[in-house]
């Protein structure tokens, strides 16, 4: 039986790293930048809070079984673990604090933007269409303190995602710098 978890486990290790590594350099570089740039704002929210929970919950399962294999594999070392513990850290934190509350945020904001040029532009319809697209309402109180909660929030969100991408990095290089690449072919 160790001999088959010795033969799998390592694939399976390297498999389920390489997937956690794309995935977190994938959303955090490419589409989210994409997304940004060819969306319009309202399209652009609608889709990042529900690509983000998803993206933060598949992080959090890719970093557990990660973990898992790696626990399996004889030549981990204490300098393995330690990457594995601040992404996780992080991952877990954006997944059940800072993500949900940028969420919210941003969801407030918009919706007291929505009021603002519901009640100042709606006599003149196709004018609300076209403010609607480039402005979040006004400089009220209320929504300068949305934005600052927004802008913590989602500082945190961002921050502690790269924190996660350097320490899956870190220990790809850790895992590359044992690759044995002699017998191969």
């Amino acid at each position: 039986m160790s001999w088959i978890l010795n033969k799998i486990l390592p694939p399976c290790h390297l498999l389920i790293f390489s997937t956690l590594l794309g995935t977190e350099l994938y959303q955090t570089f490419i589409m989210t930048k994409v997304s940004f740039r060819a969306l319009p704002k309202p399209s652009f929210r609608s889709l990042q809070k529900r690509v983000f929970p998803v993206y933060f919950k598949t992080q959090t399962v890719l970093l557990f079984l990660n973990v898992v294999t790696l626990s399996g594999l004889s030549a981990a070392t204490k300098a393995d673990w330690l990457p594995q513990l601040v992404a996780g850290i992080t991952a877990v934190l954006n997944l059940s604090i800072y993500e949900p509350r940028t969420r919210r945020s941003m969801i407030e904001v918009a919706h007291q933007g929505e009021n603002y040029l519901r009640r100042h532009y709606l006599a003149d319809h196709l004018l609300w269409m076209r403010i609607e697209a480039r402005h979040d309402g006004a400089t009220t109180p209320e929504m300068q303190r949305l934005r600052k909660q927004f802008s913590r929030d989602h500082a945190m969100c961002i921050h502690l995602n790269l924190v996660s991408v350097g320490a899956m990095m870190f220990y790809g290089f850790r895992l590359g710098l044992r690759l044995d690449f002699g017998s191969v072919v």
